[in-house]
């Protein structure tokens, strides 16, 4: 039973890295155009990452202290 779990284990792992395979970047065009875009953050989430990792560490407090009192 092990050795299937193990064998199922890898079939994910090599599943997961080819599906997730992405082509190679584009070089830069010389001739001074640049990169593409304005250079502005490509996510709007971007703004908020700082924000969204204290969130998340604070709820993770707040369930832990939560579960630790009930006592499961």
């Amino acid at each position: 039973m092990k050795n299937i779990i193990k064998f199922v284990n890898i079939i994910f792992v090599f599943a997961i890295i080819f599906v997730n395979a992405q082509l190679p970047s584009q070089p830069v065009p010389p001739g001074g155009q640049g990169t593409t875009g304005t250079g502005s953050q490509s996510v709007p989430v971007d703004m908020y990452v700082y924000i969204l990792a204290i969130a998340a560490l604070l709820m993770i407090v707040y369930f832990a202290k939560k579960y630790k009192t009930q006592k499961i």
